[in-house]
């Protein structure tokens, strides 16, 4: 339980929410004057602090849901974050938050546009993981990091824990279509945001989102990324931070391989099993985790691929053909995997793909596959 007064952690979310105050400053003030109440006192006349009444209501709205919100004093929150020169002054949790104190986890990341296999591969890691008390952290997006929270959330009897950390409000599932699963990570596990309730997705809380997820974790694995895929920066970050960076190798003509082989190059460690992940981590301290002896066999991949599949919600708006485009390769798709990801009856995609064709956007590759000509 937290030790903070009501009356301080109140002020902390006033302090943290003034505009023109970000983690650095928060910490500079906080250290200068003892603590929040006193700083908004003496805060200088350029910053307009958040008013009282909206801190406390935002105060209640989380107790109201159950909702934690942990601050950097608070004996709850996690000494791994306490690392970063900019760790959140305040963490939302929904859920187990002792989960927070256990000290063996790793991330999982990858494409939101994931190949079947290389969500196959998250997802028999993370099982394989949490199998081995290593608890696994990934973003809820779609793909890599929906498939390893799945595989987590198999394990131990299907009662295995997985942190998700969002760019968004924690009480705001995204994206929509993971609803589901935000409730069954809720319940099995802990939702964490340093994002105040009701924020919505906006581009620049997920690279940020990224430093918690790689700060939170003994080390990284990147499962499929291209070069440009916010993955990346969770490994850099990762880096940054001292931790381990991991990556899945794939084919040197796959895009959404590049990322992780790049890492590779640069000095990831390379892994095609879980032992990899554990034998490493055996040699930087042995006494980081205790492997389980007799371990579950992990379950056909089929079953958890098909959940995913039967439970994704439909999207009410109709994919574009820049939509479509966003999922092409010049490598090529399969026909059967763009209907998966699109959400659309493969007669709708198809008449976008004629279109497409005719323009001169894509091509037809041997064994039912698209791929992209000019972007």
């Amino acid at each position: 339980m937290s030790t903070l007064s009501e009356n301080e952690l109140i002020a902390q979310i006033r302090l943290i929410n003034t505009e023109g105050i970000g983690a650095i400053s928060f910490y500079k003030l906080y250290h200068k004057y003892g603590s929040a109440q006193t700083a908004l006192e003496n805060l200088p006349p350029r910053y307009k602090a958040t008013s009282l009444k909206e801190a406390q209501k935002e105060y209640e709205k989380a107790k109201k849901g159950g909702i934690n919100i942990i601050s950097f004093a608070d004996s709850r929150y996690p000494q791994a974050l306490k690392e970063l020169s900019d760790c959140p002054p305040l963490l939302y949790a929904y859920g187990n938050t002792d989960l927070l104190a256990h000290k063996n986890s790793i991330s999982i990341v990858g494409s939101r546009n994931a190949s079947i296999n290389g969500r196959k591969i998250a997802s028999r890691l993370a099982y394989e993981l949490t199998e081995n008390n290593i608890l696994v952290i990934s973003g809820m997006a779609r793909g890599i990091d929906t498939s390893a929270h799945k595989g987590a959330m198999y394990a131990l009897n299907q009662q295995g824990p997985t942190i998700a950390v969002l760019g968004t409000g924690v009480d705001l599932p995204y994206p929509e279509e993971n609803k589901d699963l935000y409730k069954q990570i809720a319940a099995q596990g802990l939702i964490i945001s340093e994002l105040p309730l009701g924020t919505t997705p906006q581009a620049q809380n997920f690279p940020r989102r990224n430093r918690i997820i790689a700060g939170l974790s003994l080390g990284t694995l990147v499962v499929e990324a291209n070069l440009q895929s916010g993955s990346l920066i969770t490994a850099r970050l990762a880096l940054e931070q001292n931790r381990e960076v991991f990556a899945i190798p794939g084919s040197p003509t796959e895009s959404r391989a590049l990322g992780s082989n790049k890492l590779i190059k640069e000095g990831a460690v390379l892994v095609d099993c879980v032992d990899d992940i554990l034998e490493h981590l055996k040699t930087t301290d042995s006494q980081l985790f205790t492997p389980k002896e007799n371990r579950q066999d992990f379950p056909l991949q089929e079953k958890l691929l098909d959940k995913e599949e039967n439970n994704a919600d439909i999207p009410e708006e109709k994919k574009t053909t820049t939509d479509i485009r966003n999922y092409l390769s010049k490598e090529g798709v399969y026909m059967d995997e763009l209907i998966r990801i699109s959400h659309l009856p493969a007669n709708e995609l198809s008449a976008i793909l004629i279109d497409m064709e005719l323009s001169g956007e894509i091509m037809r590759l041997p064994g039912n596959k698209i791929a992209l000509i000019k972007k």
